[in-house]
């Protein structure tokens, strides 16, 4: 079956897209393109391009609930192979701005979930490289 379309980005509404996609090229890599206030491209190496867009109004999602104003996405980051690399990346993304969504389990899961800046989650999975 062909394809109707073509992925072209994740859009991820915000109260300030300059900052927001600052903090995501600092955890992604990447440069943002930010000649407008409004709408700001970051094209992530080796990745996907996000693209941030003012929301007047916004409001971040309250994790992990389902019943009012649930998330609406998150986005998955290889934070390394081992713990000591997520933990690494982890006080690195705490220093960002970042704060830790659910501390349960970690020893038992191969991710781990924060939010970002303004709300959005977004997780460090640890990934066996081959």
């Amino acid at each position: 079956m062909s394809a109707v379309a073509h992925f072209r980005s994740v859009v991820v509404d915000c109260p300030d897209p300059r900052e927001l996609a600052r903090f995501y090229a600092r955890l992604g890599g990447g440069t943002p393109e930010d000649d407008d206030p409004d709408w700001v491209v970051l094209r992530l190496p080796g990745g996907p391009r996000l693209a941030f867009q003012r929301s007047p109004g916004y409001t971040p999602p309250e994790w992990p609930r389902s019943d009012r104003n649930a998330q609406q996405f998150h986005l998955d980051f290889d934070g390394g192979a081992t713990w000591e690399e997520i933990d690494a990346a982890e006080e690195r993304v705490l220093a960002l701005g970042a704060r830790v969504l659910d501390k349960e389990d970690y020893e038992k899961k191969d991710f781990r979930v924060y939010a970002d800046p303004v709300g959005h989650p977004f997780c460090l999975c640890r990934i066996a490289h081959d």
